[in-house]
């Protein structure tokens, strides 16, 4: 070997990285040079571990600001990786010779301040990438040098050009693997790489630089490298670099002119370390912009053996029979055949994903995109995450955090997954307080979510996926503190202290008690105090308050004591009480819409709050008894809109402290001729409005019935204003149960069950027609006694609507025995539509009704008319 091989490649290409591992094995250099930041060189032995498995990166951030970061993402299949591995594996020296991380990181910072001081449009490279043509790296373009390639080719799509060119090398057999085969003469390793640096030589003669202004800098950084490393190693070394930079290391340059320009830098102190990536941001479409658009694929053409699209076919065929997809051994042959047989249509040398994904639509998918969809996240983009060792470096807080993760058996995932947490288990427990004080720090590891399993508070549901960026924050939160609790604590202290508004306060504690944060707590109660005091918006206290009650609320299920907080609550409470029915008065729509949502929550938060303490009882004229009170002042006053006047009265009516007949008078009220149009509508949303409100309509025919008559009284000048508010409303319920509204405002108002001769009718439920059909309510005990577990001995008494025999204390199961029946007039019965039953003469069996038979009876006979399972006919 004479002179440095020069291997340019393109980054995290599969075709590359077998070339790269190629020309490695035939010439053997003597050390390895990888376009990379040279910070990394004492980490390069890492790479040689089992516990280092790809994708990862090196991760470069400025140690006074972390946040300020660039990675280098390396998959198995990326030349970088290969050549890496590859020297690790022969005890080949390994040294990167890209432009420092100190450099990029502060040229970068200095880019984004001038970007921001120049009007927009001024950018230099700010135009759109793609296939550039000549005269365009003049006028600030930046040149895509496959793009250009693939249009010289006559191809419209770089990516397809490069797969023809470069990963599908090896011709279009595919029962070989490409690349060669059986005993055919093999083919130069080193001939494709001189191609290429020939094809981008001409390139830059045409374009320059190409727009990449930072490209001088560095390969003025690159050469001076080359130079230290032949002078150490001699000509026999290796450089693996972007194909694109190839010809600036062949150009002869003085050592003083590469250092001219090297001279005068910003630079900043930086740090390096590997952190695991995701083939999800090595996509194109999770916005990594020099990755790939099918990592996975990648993957898999790097790794198969051979048969590469026979093996790719029968691995999506093994994900859609996981998925339930009807797809057999016969329905891969299939697909198989007409892959390969487009792939020959269209002139590629072997199929690439646009051919395998038609003929996966073709033949398994009956045309559907759906299986494409799946296979394309599931295995063309992939969910693998990466791993790093243990002793790689890092923050004292990225390590506090791997030891908890190992304690709590918390395992980063890139795909998304579900946890329950069981806050009586000290290990779910210590997990929920791990990812709520992550949340504090800014690394949303974990998002929670509604629980499917129920909706108690001892219960948490969380959505975990870690994402690469996340080492990124955490890096960020280690100014915070070296541990999670030291830090999540100190930064709570200081946004208590920081904060501007009730409602910031308010949130942060409830994260203090969620997060466990003991120490941060007495600060944060302070600063809840002082901004409670001083704020006197009605709709911020309303607003805040929620978050204290849930926070008094997560208190007491985590055994925290949130005594403190309970008083702050509450006082929270009065004051709003005081000053929400002069906030009432006077407001516009939009005004009333705004403190619709908080009077809501208000009146939840008091629902709660109320709940005496373990083992005291509840005061007679506690915050349930004075919150009713404002409702009812609320509810009554002219100057308060419509809407928040019928909110009140749906939330009296609900919890009991409005009778039916109160509620009734003040709709009657609201929908009377002199009320305007516009504000009865608005009663009507705040009364009705919601998911549940339907329902009410549905089970009081009157309520129903004021609103009808309302409605058809609307003049026709004011129905246009009303309409949109009523379709609001209404749209808002259930498909059923507006299908219910119609039949029940189709069928009119219903008549009353006239009662039989001599009884009193039976007293009308609340919100429903008066009388009691008792056939149709007897047809319903046996079911209810199942669900109750009540004894069903005496289910005939009952029926009738006569009690079963009591048990008399102290002897448990015994019956007393039945009184005498006294003599009284028979009952006339009613049939299910409410109309008499004629009575059969006295003695006689009723011939229109069957006798009542238990409920352990033997069945009736099949060929009589099916009775109930309380004897009565159906």
């Amino acid at each position: 070997m004479t002179g440095p091989l020069l291997l340019g490649v393109r980054h995290h290409g599969p075709g590359s990285a077998r070339a790269v591992r190629a020309a490695l094995e035939r010439c053997t250099p003597a050390a390895v040079l990888i376009e990379g930041p040279p910070e990394a060189d004492a980490l390069v032995p890492l790479a040689a571990r089992e516990s280092m498995r790809p994708p990862v990166a090196l991760l470069a951030h400025a140690q006074d600001d972390p946040g300020r970061a660039a990675f280098w993402p390396l998959a198995e299949f990326s030349p970088e990786w290969v050549a890496m591995r590859w020297a690790l594996r022969h005890d080949v020296p390994v040294r990167f010779i890209d432009l420092p991380a100190a450099h990029s990181l502060a040229m970068e910072e200095d880019q984004e301040r001038t970007a921001e001081e120049r009007p927009r449009g001024d950018e230099p490279g700010g135009g759109p990438r793609g296939p550039a043509r000549s005269g365009d790296a003049a006028a600030g373009v930046r040149v895509d040098p496959i793009g250009a390639l693939a249009e010289a080719a006559g191809y419209d799509d770089p990516e397809r050009w490069w797969e023809d060119v470069v990963e599908h090398r090896g011709g279009g057999d595919t029962s070989r693997p490409p690349g060669g085969a059986g005993g055919a003469q093999e083919p130069d390793p080193v001939a494709p790489f001189a191609a290429l640096a020939e094809a981008m030589g001409a390139l830059r003669e045409t374009y320059g630089d190409g727009g990449h202004d930072r490209d001088p800098v560095r390969e003025a950084h690159m050469r001076l490298r080359l130079r230290a490393a032949r002078k150490e190693f001699g000509d026999g070394i290796a450089v693996v670099c972007g194909a694109w930079h190839v010809p600036a290391l062949t150009r002869r340059t003085t050592l003083a002119a590469d250092r001219q320009l090297l001279k005068g830098l910003p630079k900043v102190k930086a740090t390096v370390t590997w952190v695991p990536w995701t083939h999800r941001r090595l996509s194109r479409h999770s916005g990594y912009g020099a990755g790939v658009a099918s990592p996975g694929w990648y993957g898999h053409l790097f790794n198969a053996p051979d048969r590469p699209v026979e093996r790719w076919l029968t691995r999506v065929a093994g994900l859609l029979r996981e998925e339930d997809y009807a797809v057999s051994s016969a329905h891969v042959i299939e697909a198989v055949r007409l892959a390969e047989g487009l792939a020959t249509v269209r002139g590629r040398p072997l199929p690439g994903l646009t051919e395998l994904d038609d003929a996966v639509r073709a033949v398994m998918g009956d045309g559907s995109d759906a299986p494409s969809v799946l296979i394309r996240d599931r295995l063309v983009v992939g969910e693998v995450l990466g791993e790093v060792p243990e002793d790689a470096p890092a923050v004292p807080l990225q390590r506090d955090l791997a030891r908890l993760r190992r304690t709590l058996r918390l395992t980063p995932e890139a795909a998304e997954r579900v946890r329950e947490l069981d806050l009586r288990k000290e290990t779910d427990a210590a997990r929920s307080r791990l990812l709520h004080r992550l949340r504090l720090l800014g690394i949303p590891w974990g998002e929670p979510a509604r629980s499917r399993a129920g909706t108690g508070t001892f219960r948490e549901t969380w959505r975990l996926r870690w994402e690469p960026e996340l080492s990124v924050r955490v890096a960020e939160a280690g100014i915070w503190g070296t541990t999670v609790l030291s830090a999540a604590t100190a930064k709570a202290v200081s946004e208590a202290t920081e904060a501007t508004s009730l409602a910031e306060v308010t949130a942060l504690a409830e994260h203090c008690l969620l997060a466990e944060l003991p120490d941060a707590l007495p600060v944060v109660m302070r600063s809840l105090a002082d901004r409670a005091a001083l704020d006197a918006d009605v709709g911020r206290l309303a607003r805040a308050l929620p978050a204290l009650v849930r926070s008094v609320r997560y208190g007491d299920v985590r055994g925290t004591r949130s005594t403190a907080l309970r008083e702050v609550a509450t006082g929270l409470a009065e004051r709003i009480f005081v000053g929400l029915p002069p906030a009432c008065a006077g407001l516009d729509a939009e005004g009333a819409a705004a403190l619709r949502e908080p009077l809501d929550a208000t009146h939840q938060a008091v629902g709660l709050l109320a709940r005496p303490e373990p083992g005291q009882r509840a005061a007679p004229d506690g915050l349930r008894a004075r919150w009713a009170a404002v409702l009812h002042t609320v509810s009554t006053r002219d100057a308060v809109p419509g809407l928040l006047r019928g909110r009140a009265v749906r939330l009296l009516l609900d919890d009991g402290g409005l009778s039916q007949e109160e509620s009734e008078r003040l709709m009657g009220l609201a929908l009377s001729p002199g009320t305007p149009p516009a504000d009865a509508a608005g009663w009507i949303e705040g009364f009705a409005g919601g998911g549940d409100g339907g329902m009410l309509l549905v089970h009081d025919a009157r309520l129903l019935a004021l609103v009808d008559g309302w409605l058809t009284g609307v003049p026709d000048a004011a129905f246009t204003d009303v309409l949109p508010l009523l379709r609001r409303t209404f749209a808002e319920y259930e498909a059923g149960v507006r299908r219910t509204l119609g039949e029940l405002i189709r069928r009119g108002p219903a008549t009353a069950p006239h009662p039989p001769p001599g009884d009193a009718p039976d007293p009308a439920a609340p919100g429903f027609g008066p009388g009691l059909d008792r056939d149709r309510a007897a047809a319903v005990l046996p079911t209810l006694r199942v669900l109750l577990g009540i004894d069903q001995d005496n289910s005939d008494d009952e029926r009738n609507g006569a009690p079963g025999p009591a048990a008399p204390p102290g002897t448990p199961g015994s019956a007393a025995p039945p009184e005498p029946a006294g003599p009284s007039a028979p009952s006339e019965p009613t049939g299910p539509t409410g109309s008499p039953t004629p009575l059969a003469p006295s003695g006689a069996p009723d011939p229109q009704r069957p006798a009542a038979r238990p409920l352990h009876a033997p069945p009736a006979d099949p060929t009589h008319p099916a009775d109930d399972l309380m004897g009565v006919r159906t």
